[in-house]
């Protein structure tokens, strides 16, 4: 079965994005797990294994900008993955700043 972590870098600070909320739910808006980044920015663990599928990931960017006094143009960011037939570990990093951000799909 799959695996899948996070990594949010904020690229204003040059920093971990610590204490981001993130949850993760299938096509049909099902909450299949949720967590907060660690000190380092990532987050792990949200399911012991992920069915081949499609995936939705959301990050509570607006609230997380807004706890640190900064404003912010997107409320949150959601990123759209599909995970295909097999077994393997999928990681997708974001990196973040208040009006842009930028995906890919890591190892």
């Amino acid at each position: 079965m799959n695996t899948l972590s996070t990594h949010v870098l904020d690229a204003t600070a040059g920093a971990p994005a610590v204490g981001l909320h993130v949850t993760l739910t299938d096509t049909h808006g099902t909450s299949l797990g949720a967590g907060v980044t660690d000190d380092d920015g990532r987050l792990t663990g949200f399911t012991d294994a992920l069915p081949e599928g499609t995936y939705h990931l959301t990050f509570a960017t607006g609230d997380w900008f807004s706890s640190r006094g900064v404003a912010s143009f997107y409320p949150e960011v959601t990123i759209t993955f599909r995970i295909p037939k097999g077994s393997s570990h999928f990681h997708v990093p974001l990196l973040l700043s208040p009006y842009s951000y930028s995906t890919y799909r890591g190892s």
